[in-house]
């Protein structure tokens, strides 16, 4: 089954990660992915370090009551695994009182999510759908869920910003087209290096825009790696795209070949999720995996020590706090 080249043009590269993941027929996401964890395309910290379930049901726990909400909203859920150890992190008092709602549009993941957790969830296609039923009133989390949104690409040059596009091909060829209407971004700084490759996840941003304004109260915790923007692309001139395929990572023109096989992320600048979320939803804190989990590592579990390991996911994955505008303090 070959990717789907509109009449054979070439496609911004946004568009061709959408189609390479989300596509109905095609989708790495929505057909292709055969599993998450040892064995699968990639791992979560959730799959690895028992300390994540911990810290996010603590979390909620705690924005729950703050809040008054009695709704809570996992984006993104995966296999389920994050779900089923926050609430197994909820006594069962004060479970009781809660609702748990996954919003995940992959069959086959909603189908090992099903298996996992035995109904005691309630799933929906958009968060549109989850904040409907919760009354617009949720707290809500996420582990890498904005990474897999796609992302525009573009290259400063001595005249200003290029986009990428990609020629039908396998693995596709590079188009670079000078773009002046460009998304808002803390990453497209004038101040780059000439030759420097970023990522913007405008597709985020849109989506952001669609539902914000109707959560009323409560929190979100988003959890990814990235980094704030001028820490982003450090040492990294030719941006942070890359692909996975069975614990593989894949990088340059690999990363275009065979779509709708192997994922394809990018780093999240945790600057430009700060702005976006304005007005509707205001910052409260932006910490390290490290920091927000330190007060849940057993220091005698050897995934726990790997999950805060400055050298690696400890430092590479960011942690960043909104509540809702409508209930935020001055």
């Amino acid at each position: 089954m070959s990717f789907p080249w509109p009449d054979d043009e070439p496609l911004r590269f946004d568009r061709f990660m959408e189609a390479a993941l989300f596509d109905p027929e095609r989708g790495y996401y929505t057909r292709s992915i055969n599993a998450v964890g040892k064995g699968g395309d990639f791992t979560t910290t959730a799959m690895i370090s028992p300390a994540l379930g911990k810290a996010v049901a603590g979390w909620a726990l705690a924005a729950l009551k703050e809040t008054g909400c009695r709704h809570l909203i996992e984006l993104g859920p995966g296999e389920g695994t994050l779900a089923k150890a926050v609430l197994a992190g909820i006594p069962w008092l004060r479970r009781l009182g809660i609702q748990l709602h996954l919003v995940e549009r992959s069959a086959p993941l909603r189908e090992k999510q099903a298996a996992l957790l035995k109904g005691r969830v309630r799933w929906h296609d958009s968060i549109g759908e989850a904040l409907e039923a919760a009354g617009g009133r949720a707290c809500i989390y996420s582990n890498e869920f904005p990474d897999a949104f796609p992302v525009r690409r573009f290259r400063r040059t001595e005249t200003g910003w290029s986009e990428l596009y990609l020629a039908p091909g396998n693995p596709a060829a590079e188009i670079w087209i000078p773009e002046t209407e460009l998304p808002k971004s803390a990453s497209l700084d004038d101040t780059c290096a000439i030759g420097q490759t970023v990522e913007v996840h405008e597709s985020f941003r849109s989506w952001w825009q669609e539902w914000l304004p109707d959560w009323q109260a409560g929190r979100m915790l988003t959890i990814d790696y990235g980094a704030e923007a001028e820490r982003l692309y450090y040492r990294r001139p030719k941006g942070s795209l890359r692909g996975y395929f069975m614990q593989q990572r894949v990088e340059g023109p690999a990363a275009y070949a065979n779509p709708g096989r192997q994922d394809l992320t990018a780093d999240v600048n945790f600057t430009d999720l700060a702005l976006w979320a304005e007005p509707y939803a205001r910052v409260r804190r932006l910490q390290s995996q490290r920091d927000f989990l330190l007060p849940w590592v057993s220091p005698e579990n050897a995934a726990d020590a790997y999950a805060i390991n400055p050298e690696g996911p400890g430092e590479a994955f960011q942690v960043i706090e909104h509540e809702a505008a409508a209930c935020a303090r001055p």
